[in-house]
C-alpha cells in the first residue's frame, strides 16, 4: 500500500504500477509458502528498488490521507473504493500501515499497567512485541528510508508522544489516541488533506477523530479534514460530495503554495 499508492497515480504508463505490484505478490505468496527470511529481507530491497525505477510523469497532486476505524479505513467495500475515488478525482491516496495499528495496541499495555490495574507481566510481553514488529520491519524502513520516492513508518513511542500533545493516551477504546496520533503524522509527513472514516454513530471514533479535527487545525492550519461516516444506510453521494469539496479544497491549497 505504501508504495503503490505512492507512485500510481503518477504512472507514465497506464497499469504498469499494478502490473509490477501483481508480479511481486505472486513472488511474496512463494516466499511466505517457503517461510525462507533471507528471501523475504531480499524481496524487500528488490520491491522498493523496482518501485523507485517505474518510470513517473512529472506532475503534483494533493495527497490525501485516509485513517479511521479499522475495518472502514481497510476494506474497499466498506469504504466504497475510496482510494479509487481519490485517485480517480486526482488526488494520491496515503495508507498508514496495518501493523501500526497491533503496535498501538501492545503499548497501551504501558498505560494500564501506570495508570490502571494492569499486569507487568502483560506490560513486558507486549513490550517485546513491539520490538519483535520493530525488528521484521527493520530491514523495511532501511530500504524506504535510502528510497528517493518513499517515506519511512514512524515508530510507535513518536507516535504516542505526537498524539499525547493533543489527547491523553488513557483513549483506548477502538482507534484511540492511535487515530490522532496518525493525523499528525499524515500532516506532519505532506498530506494536510485527510479522511477520517468511521461507522455511523462510533463513539470512540467520534471522540479522538471528529473531536479533535478542531484541535488540529489550530494546531495545523495547513490542515483540511472531512469525517466521513459509513453505514448500509448512509447516503453514498453524500459521502462522495463531502470527499470532493475536501479534494476541492486541496487543490486551492495547493495552488497557492506553487
Amino acid at each position: 500500500m505504501r508504495i503503490l499508492y505512492r507512485v500510481r497515480p503518477y504512472e507514465a504508463v497506464k497499469g504498469s504500477a499494478n502490473q509490477l505490484y501483481d508480479s511481486w505478490v505472486e513472488k511474496c505468496q512463494k516466499n511466505v509458502e517457503n517461510g525462507s527470511m533471507k528471501e523475504f529481507k531480499k524481496n524487500v530491497y528488490a520491491i522498493v528498488k523496482d518501485f523507485d525505477e517505474l518510470p513517473l510523469l512529472d506532475i503534483k497532486k494533493p495527497r490525501v490521507g485516509l485513517v479511521g476505524e479499522i475495518l472502514v479505513k481497510f476494506h474497499p467495500t466498506a469504504n466504497n473504493d475510496i482510494v479509487n475515488i481519490i485517485e480517480s478525482e486526482g488526488g494520491e491516496a496515503v495508507m498508514p500501515d496495518l501493523i501500526d495499528f497491533f503496535q498501538y495496541s501492545f503499548y497501551n499495555a504501558r498505560f494500564k499497567y501506570e495508570h490502571y490495574d494492569g499486569k507487568k507481566s502483560t506490560m513486558q510481553l507486549c513490550n517485546a512485541a513491539i520490538k519483535l514488529v520493530d525488528f521484521l520491519r527493520k530491514d523495511m524502513i532501511k530500504a524506504l528510508d535510502a528510497s528517493k520516492r518513499f517515506v519511512p513508518p514512524g515508530n510507535i513511542e513518536h507516535l504516542a508522544q505526537k498524539a499525547s500533545e493533543v489527547v491523553s493516551l488513557g483513549n483506548m477504546c477502538g482507534e484511540g489516541w492511535f487515530l490522532t496520533g496518525e493525523m499528525i503524522e499524515l500532516i506532519e509527513e505532506g498530506a494536510p488533506n485527510i479522511v477520517c472514516m468511521q461507522p455511523f454513530a462510533c463513539l470512540p471514533n467520534h471522540v479522538t477523530g471528529k473531536g479533535v479535527i478542531k484541535a488540529l487545525r489550530k494546531k495545523y492550519p495547513e490542515s483540511n479534514i472531512v469525517a466521513v461516516d459509513y453505514d448500509p444506510g448512509a447516503s453514498e453521494v453524500n459521502q462522495l460530495n463531502r470527499i470532493k469539496l475536501m479534494l476541492s479544497t486541496a487543490f486551492k491549497n495547493m495552488d497557492k503554495v506553487s
